[in-house]
């Protein structure tokens, strides 16, 4: 049913049970596993340059820094259990640009995480998987994050 699966994730907790889901389905399917973290082009446009992200110097490197990291993770877990993956970085606004990769990679299925965030916090700033979900022609599966207690 699917042979080219994208998993978009930006390296957050939000993610973990969105990776462990989309590496199951390629799994299940003999599926290519496309892992793909966008580089928000509008953070680093926002800053001047010398600004520090996760103490990496400087935003758009180290956006990039971040997204290299959480698509090595997943392309060594796919690996493990031996899943065809290939690793993606792209610069841009993450739906927009989710979408348009699915669709020139022609995938049959996006996957992506989301976590339960309070309602200002989304008619502030919105959310990547809702404006995915909105765009997509394909199918999108949001795999849910569970609130942790406290939090």
């Amino acid at each position: 049913m699917y042979e080219q699966i994208l998993l978009a994730t930006g390296g957050e907790v939000a993610s973990d049970r969105a990776v462990d889901h989309a590496i199951d389905l390629a799994a299940q399917h003999g599926a290519t596993l496309h892992v793909l973290f966008v580089v928000d082009s509008d953070v680093y446009d926002a800053y001047s340059g010398d600004e520090y992200v996760d103490e990496r110097e400087g935003p758009e490197h180290g956006l990039e820094e971040v997204g290299e990291d959480a698509v090595a993770d997943v392309v060594e877990n796919a690996e493990a259990r031996g899943v065809d993956v290939e690793g993606h970085i792209q610069h841009g606004q993450p739906p927009e640009t989710i979408v348009e990769f699915a669709r020139d990679a022609g995938v049959d299925v996006v996957v992506m995480g989301t976590r339960r965030r309070p309602d200002e916090y989304r008619s502030l700033l919105g959310s990547v998987t809702d404006r995915v979900l909105r765009l997509a022609e394909m199918p999108v599966t949001v795999v849910k994050t569970p609130v942790e207690p406290g939090r």
